[in-house]
Parts: C-alpha cells; sequence; structure tokens
C-alpha cells in the first residue's frame, strides 16, 4: 500500500510499515530523526492529501488541545484565556483535515483533548503498556484514536502492568524522577514520539505483509 504518516518526523510507523513492503512515506516541517530521509517529506502535510493515498496515519500536533493545559487554557477558574483557544480551534481544523480527507483508511491518533474543543467522538483509547511485548514502555500514556475504514487495535500485551505514568502529572509534590518520561530528561518533543510496540502493532494490523 500506499502509506502516509503524516506528522511524524520520528519514522516509527512508517519504518515499520517499510519493513512489512509497503510504500509508507513520513511527513513533517522537521527533518526527519529516524534515519531514513529517502523516505522522508519534510513540508506541509497537508499538501500531501491532495494525492491518493491507500492509507493515511496522521499525528497532528496537540499542544494546544491536549487536557494537560488545561491549567494553560484556564489560568484561573471559569477564566479562558482566549489565545489559547483560538490556537486549540487552529489544531482542531488542521486535526479535522485529515478527518475528513479522501481515504478509504484512515487512522488519527492523538491525546484527550480539552472539552470545550468538542472533538470527533473518538474510536479507541490505548495505553503503551498494552503494546509492549519487550517491556521497553511498561508506562501509562493515555492515546485516542478516530478510525476510518480500520478496525480497533488489539493489544499485544494483554495481560501487562504498568509501573507508572510515563509523563508525571503537576510539578513540586510528587518525585518527577520515577516517571518514564522524565527520569530519562525527555523533552516535549521526544514525548511524543510513537512507543516503538504501538508502531509495530498499527503497521502488522492495520498494513500486514504484502
Amino acid at each position: 500500500m500506499k502509506v502516509l504518516v503524516a506528522c511524524e518526523e520520528s519514522q516509527a510507523v512508517t519504518i515499520e510499515l517499510r519493513k512489512l513492503g509497503h510504500e509508507a512515506y513520513s511527513c513533517d516541517i522537521e527533518p526527519c530523526s529516524g534515519g531514513h530521509p529517502e523516505w522522508h517529506i519534510q513540508g506541509d502535510a497537508l499538501e500531501l492529501l491532495k494525492i491518493k493515498w491507500d492509507m493515511i496515519i496522521a499525528h497532528p500536533p496537540c499542544t494546544y488541545l491536549s487536557n494537560a493545559g488545561a491549567c494553560r487554557l484556564y489560568p484561573q477558574k471559569g477564566v479562558l484565556n482566549e489565545e489559547r483557544y483560538m490556537k486549540g480551534l487552529e489544531a482542531k481544523g488542521f486535526f479535522l483535515k485529515f478527518y475528513n480527507a479522501d481515504c478509504d483508511r484512515i487512522a488519527i491518533e492523538n491525546p484527550v483533548s480539552s472539552k470545550v474543543f468538542q472533538m470527533p467522538r473518538h474510536s479507541q483509547e490505548i495505553q503503551p503498556y498494552e503494546y509492549d511485548p519487550e517491556n521497553e514502555h511498561p508506562y501509562t500514556k493515555k492515546t485516542r484514536l478516530w478510525l476510518k475504514g480500520l478496525p480497533q487495535l488489539i493489544p499485544t500485551s494483554p495481560d501487562a502492568k504498568p509501573i507508572g505514568p510515563y509523563v508525571p502529572a503537576g510539578t513540586g509534590r510528587k518525585d518527577r524522577n520515577k516517571y518514564g518520561a522524565a527520569k530519562r530528561g525527555d523533552d516535549a518533543k521526544n514525548r511524543a514520539k510513537t512507543f516503538p510496540g504501538i508502531a509495530k502493532a498499527m503497521a502488522e494490523q492495520w498494513g500486514g505483509q504484502l
């Protein structure tokens, strides 16, 4: 299949699809960090929606949509940060371009969003530890999937138990060093990368082997 993996600089999903024989391309405004620039299109992913794809997997930016940023969206109880709200609406518009794309198979991945943005109903919620047979990322980090023409992902480590959240909540009251992302000093860009087990499950369950 000819597959677009939009907003993916890590190439995690792209590489797994390539292993199975698919003509997959990552696309992002940033250079790729996955080591395969020959499979990467640096530029505006929306321009690539003008091309017919067999499948689109998108990871649109979530900074202004995510419920994790609710404290910035509402800096005071009941007071909406209008500037951040408008940026969130722009991000929703970008998300909907993929959601409404002319493609028979679409998967969009994003974290839980703030209710104020009234996102379309998601198809599934997944966790990193559920797709971790190699015990590489035994953490919780709830992610939502919006699927069209694709089945829900089946956990590849259904009996696994998480050791804690990947990204710590709060700032000062907890020991941040015991959490997955904080322990390794990961910045926001690295925290947004697709976990290896999830990338492999997406490729194998949605793409299969040619």
